[in-house]
């Protein structure tokens, strides 16, 4: 059966008619999301068959394919992106209210809280706000701050549940899912935009030259990045002001202390109200991918999988 529109768009995915068959739906949610049959009925606590099995009547149910069965594991058609983008958050909010309370009356105390780790600057701007609502919903949640590396090492050690990366995770000891994009911007304070002109343009970093420069930390990484992309130039120099949270380096950038790169999500309300400008604007900016990761396997409890579906979905309404 054709999955399109009349107009050639594609169908939005329906959910059966009549009452629906949870299982079946848990089944394909935990495939969709590991990406193999085997995979998911490890999730479940089936067997491979059973899956395949579950999968292929919601997939008659349907009259829709849902898998692509490729040689290692499986890719989801657009219509499976579609139902699970409408069935994830009702079937796991189900799943917290089942789970919110791991004795039936209660007596055992509420669940376990969601460990969430990455950028200081990412959690505080954006997760911890789009998450504020779970919380009403009974999600606890500890936040810990630190860089990628260390971060993804606690992960695989299991001191945290999910990790924001700014890298992917390399082999598979790790699960991930492309969390959101970032654009960097190259801003300074509107004094010192004055002064540089729009001479960046035509002069490229030359137009820079002896404006001092403020950096996530000695070496310039963030810095170095736009100079190397932009520029097509190898960045040297000595920074005027260090500190480990863009949101320091932003505020030291507006109060007028020199010149900076900073993700465009962080530096958004000023550059609208002009407390930042920005000063150059290239057609092709760095962009850094960030991602969501995990530990294969089941989640811990039904919140860990409630806050990564909610922080993906919100990223991607977002982008």
């Amino acid at each position: 059966m054709d999955d399109r529109n009349s107009d050639g768009s594609p169908g939005r995915a329906a959910i059966p008619a009549g009452p629906p068959d949870l299982n079946l739906l848990r089944t394909f949610l935990a495939v969709y999301r590991a990406g193999a049959f085997t995979a998911g009925a490890r999730v479940l606590g089936l067997s491979q068959p059973t899956v395949t099995t579950q999968i292929r009547a919601l997939e008659g149910r349907l009259g829709r394919e849902l898998f692509e069965r490729l040689p290692r594991g499986v890719a989801p058609t657009p219509f499976a992106d579609d139902l699970a983008a409408r069935i994830m958050g009702p079937l796991d909010a189900l799943g917290a209210a089942a789970g919110a309370w791991h004795g039936a009356d209660g007596e055992d105390g509420p669940a376990e809280p969601v460990r969430l780790a990455g950028p200081a600057e990412y959690l505080s701007h954006t997760a911890l706000p789009t998450l504020a609502p779970l919380v009403e919903r009974g999600v606890r949640l500890r936040i810990a701050f630190g860089l990628t590396d260390p971060l993804l090492d606690e992960l695989r050690a299991g001191r945290h549940d999910l990790v924001v990366s700014t890298v992917r995770p390399r082999g598979r000891s790790l699960a991930w899912l492309p969390l959101s994009d970032e654009e960097f911007v190259l801003v300074a304070s509107p004094g010192w935009a004055e002064r540089i002109g729009g001479r960046v343009a035509e002069e490229g970093p030359a137009a820079l030259h002896g404006v001092p420069l403020v950096a996530y930390a000695e070496d310039l990484p963030i810095l170095r990045r736009y100079w190397r992309h932009v520029f097509g130039r190898r960045l040297t120099g000595v920074p005027a002001v260090t500190a480990p949270d863009l949101r320091a380096v932003r505020a030291a950038v507006a109060g007028g202390a020199g010149v900076s790169v900073l993700p465009r999500y962080l530096c958004a309300a000023e550059l609208a109200s002009g407390a930042l400008v920005p000063l150059h604007l290239p057609e092709d900016p760095p962009i850094n991918t960030g991602f969501l990761v995990r530990r294969p396997g089941p989640p811990s409890h039904p919140h860990v999988a409630l806050v990564r579906d909610h922080l993906v979905r919100r990223a991607r309404e977002a982008g």
